[in-house]
This record gives structure tokens, C-alpha cells and sequence, in this order.
């Protein structure tokens, strides 16, 4: 997972270090979908579910698993008792957003400056969230 997110996000942030998904994936609320090309990873607490990253490697992009991944995310969030998701996204990821929007997210609020680009100018974070049922 940190070799595709690395690759992933090169560019775009600092990309999360094998120990830190180690940590993430001993959580009993975390879970994952996809494979070594593209994978989502999320949490259910109570209600709620949160894509905490979607990441497809380059190489492997525009083949429709960024799409897989984030249905089957939404998939077992729901098994989980999920009733919604929400997640964030830099405001100026505009193939992340277009996906986002496709599978019916919307727009709940904003972080205003929370990224930083590799220029250093500020990205605000959108939220958006989803009725999962």
C-alpha cells in the first residue's frame, strides 16, 4: 500500500509510510479494498464511514479501478452499518473530484489552505459526503 500511494501521490503531498498503514489496518474499524495497482482504505465508527485514501498507481490509471475501489469501499461500509461516507479532497484534484461526483458525493464543507501545493500555494480541502442507504 505505501509503494502505490507513494507513486500514487508523487507531486501531490506526502505519501503515508508502511508503518503508518501498518497502524491504520490494526484498527477493527479500518478496512481496505483493491489490489497492489489501486486501493481504497476507509473506517466505519458507529454510522459513518470516511475514505481515508484512494490510491491508483499511475500506470495502472484511467482502467476504471479507482471507481471499483471506492464501490467496494462504499460496499462494505454499508455491510458495516455505515449509513453514510465522507471523505476530503484537495480542490484542486480535478480527476478525483470528477469521480466524487459521479458516484454522488456532494460538497458539505471546506478547509480552507489545509494542502499546501509543491509550489506552496494553499489548496483548500473539500468535504463531501453520501447517503450510503
Amino acid at each position: 500500500m505505501a509503494a502505490t500511494h507513494a507513486r500514487a501521490f508523487a507531486g501531490h503531498g506526502r505519501a503515508w509510510s508502511t508503518p503508518e498503514f501498518r497502524d491504520l489496518l490494526r484498527s477493527d474499524h479500518v478496512f481496505s479494498s483493491g489490489d497492489a495497482h489501486a486501493f481504497a482504505l476507509g473506517r466505519v465508527v458507529l454510522d459513518e464511514a470516511e475514505l481515508l485514501t484512494l490510491a491508483t498507481d499511475p500506470a495502472h490509471r484511467r482502467a476504471g479501478r479507482a471507481r471499483a475501489c471506492l464501490t467496494a469501499f462504499e460496499a462494505q461500509a454499508a455491510a458495516r452499518g455505515a449509513v453514510s461516507a465522507f471523505l476530503e479532497v484537495a480542490e484542486d484534484n480535478a480527476p478525483a473530484r470528477a469521480l466524487y461526483r459521479a458516484a454522488n458525493y456532494r460538497e458539505v464543507g471546506r478547509r480552507k489552505g489545509y494542502y499546501t501545493a509543491p509550489d506552496g500555494t494553499p489548496v483548500d480541502a473539500l468535504l463531501l459526503a453520501k447517503t450510503l442507504r
